[in-house]
């Protein structure tokens, strides 16, 4: 039974290690763009991103901004 509680304790506490790295990461990412360009969900900012809509240099950098913001929270670094 103690075994068990202690797995669920870690699994939680591992959840929320990376819900907070999530969490830094998108932080950072918002001091370097408007809230206009961000929502909760960075996979729905590159779904819902209309091409075209800014101009070319700063459409490339938004785009590869927000991908290695994703990247970097499925890598966990």
């Amino acid at each position: 039974m103690f075994a068990l509680a202690l797995r669920n304790l870690r699994r939680r506490t591992a959840e929320a290690e990376r819900e907070d790295f999530a969490a830094r990461v998108c932080a950072e990412l918002a001091d370097d763009l408007p809230d206009e360009d961000l929502t909760p969900d960075l996979g729905d900012c590159l779904d819902r991103y209309e091409l075209g809509s800014k101009p070319r240099c700063e459409e490339v950098e938004y785009l590869e901004m927000v991908q290695d913001a994703i990247d970097r929270i499925e890598r966990g670094c």
